[in-house]
């Protein structure tokens, strides 16, 4: 007979997904079979090693139209992220690739090779039109295989070399080895760092985001960062409903101890194959709250998993929704989280003119 729960006794060591569940786009659709081998009690611990492949893209920025974003342009030096969010929203992008948003996402990885090169085509382009480019909009820039092949690294160079402004999204320490351009670029109004927060406990922390940095090590981070000049902003992304609401205002104090300057929120919405693996992830990690948390997330998407409309999406309606809004109004008001960072300057972009041999 099938199992309920057939991966309630396997555990993913490192991982944030706890199946392989198939992208929307497969042919067949396979259902996990508990063969009684093992006992519920039983754990099966698996190791899923992390696999990169690598493309050569002909473009690098990706362009964006949607009114709630407050980006035109951005840059993904990779496919997939081996932090292993589980509330990861890009996860249903791994179906484009006919690869699973479960465990494929993390452990499956595209890494643009010759990024740089690519981009700096780009920005030198006589039809290109400088905006500020976000690096990490879709998945992290500074995920762990980064230490390897530094190619956000080499990106930032090429920026920094042609005066042109950027934004960087991460959950990760590790940005703090590229302070020497971020900061060069900072003096210029040429940077802003948004650093992602979720959770201020560790151990939720390691069973959302396995492989991410630890909270304690992001609020050094902040610190570092502001130590440098260097303007950072948080988001407190996702505010997860009965989990982590109600350590909003804890982490807003936190941030501003820290040293940070804003903070913007966006409530957890499951589109697509999000909603069976987080489901998944509860019914493993905390079985006694499945319900409450997946009843408060309808409550804030009219009922649905998902309202992929510009003008909620990211903080949701209904009342649980307005009470997380006036929370974080009046939190961020409290710790004097509402600082304006610098304008991004788009008039120091100077590409070097291309040289014509005319003779």
């Amino acid at each position: 007979m099938t199992s309920k729960n057939p991966t309630n006794n396997l555990v993913n060591k490192g991982r944030g997904a706890i199946s392989q569940r198939d992208s929307r786009y497969s042919e067949h659709q396979r259902e996990q079979f508990n063969d009684g081998w093992h006992q519920d009690s039983e754990q099966v611990e698996r190791t899923q090693k992390t696999q990169v492949s690598f493309e050569t893209p002909k473009t690098l920025i990706s362009h964006n139209q949607s009114p709630d974003v407050p980006f035109e342009q951005s840059i993904n030096p990779y496919r997939g992220c081996e932090h292993g969010c589980i509330y990861c929203f890009a996860r249903p992008t791994h179906a484009y690739l006919d690869l699973s948003p479960g465990l494929d996402f993390e452990t499956k990885l595209t890494a643009k090779r010759d990024a740089a090169e690519t981009l700096r085509k780009q920005l030198l382009s006589p039809h290109y039109q400088c905006k500020p480019i976000a690096l990490g909009a879709n998945t992290d820039p500074y995920q762990p295989i980064e230490r390897r092949y530094h190619i956000t690294r080499d990106i930032l160079l090429v920026l920094q070399e042609l005066n042109h402004p950027c934004t960087i999204t991460t959950k990760s320490a590790l940005v703090e080895r590229d302070i020497d351009i971020i900061a060069d670029m900072a003096k210029r109004s040429l940077i802003h760092v948004n650093l992602s927060f979720t959770t201020l406990d560790p151990i939720l922390s390691r069973q959302l985001e396995p492989r991410a940095s630890s909270p304690k090590r992001r609020l050094q981070t902040i610190t570092t960062l502001r130590n440098s000049d260097i303007p950072v902003n948080i988001l407190l992304a996702p505010v997860i409903p009965v989990l982590t609401d109600p350590e909003m205002e804890t982490i807003l104090k936190a941030i501003s101890t820290s040293g940070a300057q804003s903070v913007d929120y966006i409530l957890l919405r499951l589109p697509l194959e999000l909603v069976d693996l987080f489901t998944e992830w509860l019914q493993k990690h905390y079985p006694d709250k499945e319900n409450h948390v997946i009843q408060q997330i309808r409550q804030t998407r009219q009922g649905k998993h998902n309202d992929a409309s510009f003008e909620h999406r990211g903080s949701g309606q209904g009342h649980f929704a307005e009470m997380i809004r006036q929370r974080f109004r009046l939190a961020r008001k409290k710790y004097k989280l509402a600082q304006p960072l610098p304008t991004l300057d788009c008039e120091l972009f100077r590409p070097h003119p291309v040289q014509i041999d005319l003779f």
